[in-house]
């Protein structure tokens, strides 16, 4: 059997001397791998590039087969972003985590053209890193572990929700989070719905910190995973900007 779509380049490990084993983001399959000979030669080595963008062709005899990929690049996104590191951070940042969380070959069409989202704005917008965070809580959302941001979880109110209950995944407004706020996480407000608050540096930390615990208590932790060490790359460098 064998089918056609466009994916992600998520990751790319070297098979025996020339031959590699891709995981792709594609449109219609999911998280999918498979094997690409030629995958490390000089040919290939560019186009197979976490976040690059390709044209992919997979054959194999049965659906559960790890089976072959014929590939064609069509937008370099590593490249452009190979002068500015943290920029590139993210991307790879992006792809581990996704590759990690995302069951292999299931369709997940939000998590796909949200990533590519994340890649536009990893190539032209100021606030890539808000963009990063934001996948990250769509990332969660889209698995089941959704966030409710959108009242108090003590009082009901809608307004001045400065918290996150590690407990319940929800919110805590600041005066009812007075009691026991050094027990909650720090809700940046750019995540809040229908905000376009201005942030800084430690508001995006704040954020890497929310989405990253519950990204271990809900999937990495129950697993006996870490978070990816590209993740952890990201958020030491983003914290140098301090």
């Amino acid at each position: 059997m064998n089918w056609s779509d466009e994916g992600y380049v998520l990751s790319v490990r070297r098979y025996g001397e020339a031959a590699a084993i891709v995981n792709l983001l594609t449109r219609e399959h999911g998280r999918h791998a498979g094997l690409v000979r030629g995958g490390m030669g000089r040919r290939l080595r560019g186009v197979l590039q976490p976040g690059n963008q390709v044209a992919a062709n997979w054959r194999g005899r049965l659906a559960e087969h790890l089976g072959t990929y014929m590939v064609e690049g069509k937008r370099d996104h590593a490249a452009g972003l190979l002068a500015d590191g943290n920029r590139l951070a993210g991307l790879t940042a992006a792809a581990a985590v996704t590759e990690a969380v995302l069951p292999e070959r299931q369709p997940h069409l939000p998590i796909h053209n949200a990533f590519a989202s994340l890649l536009d704005a990893l190539a032209t917008s100021p606030a890539w890193a808000v963009v990063y965070v934001r996948y990250e809580l769509g990332l969660l959302s889209e698995l089941g572990f959704g966030l409710d941001l959108s009242q108090c979880s003590a009082t009901g109110v809608t307004e001045d929700l400065a918290y996150v209950s590690p407990r319940s995944a929800r919110a805590v407004s600041r005066a009812a989070a007075r009691p026991y706020k050094n027990r909650l996480l720090p809700l940046p407000r750019f995540l809040l719905p229908d905000t376009r608050a201005e942030y800084a540096a430690q508001d995006i930390l704040d954020g890497l910190k929310l989405t990253g615990y519950f990204l271990e208590a809900t999937i990495f932790g129950p697993n006996n995973h870490p978070l990816p060490a590209a993740r952890d790359r990201l958020v030491t460098r983003l914290g140098r900007t301090i």
